[in-house]
């Protein structure tokens, strides 16, 4: 999948803005978005979560967006209504700032297609 890397800054920063007007708070990084992300996966709502349960937002997060390039699909939800993912393919080694990059791009695929369009 290709993506336009070129205006990504732009268009993350209109994103952040986006999510601003929604939850009266700008997002501070992207770690932020995952985890928006992630609590809209589970939809369980807003509410307390511990720190590992905020890990595994994040890593639901992760997967979802991921899952748009074929590099995660889902498996399945368990008894407490959390959602499992299985990984199809290994993601290529790159550095941290491709990594972030490459997250970014596929946030933005997510809320373009699943929250923005809807």
């Amino acid at each position: 999948m290709d993506f336009d890397y070129e205006n990504l800054a732009q268009r993350w920063d209109i994103l952040l803005d986006k999510l601003a007007r929604i939850f009266g708070k700008r997002p501070e990084d992207l770690n932020a978005v995952l985890f928006l992300i992630g609590v809209q996966e589970l939809g369980k709502g807003h509410r307390f979560f511990t720190k590992e349960e905020k890990q595994d937002l994040m890593h639901i997060a992760i997967c979802k967006v991921l899952s748009f390039s074929g590099v995660y699909a889902l498996e399945g939800i368990d008894q407490d209504g959390w959602p499992h993912w299985k990984a199809l393919r290994p993601l290529p080694f790159i550095n941290t700032v491709e990594q972030e990059k490459l997250l970014k791009a596929h946030v933005l695929l997510y809320f373009e297609q699943e929250v923005f369009n809807s």
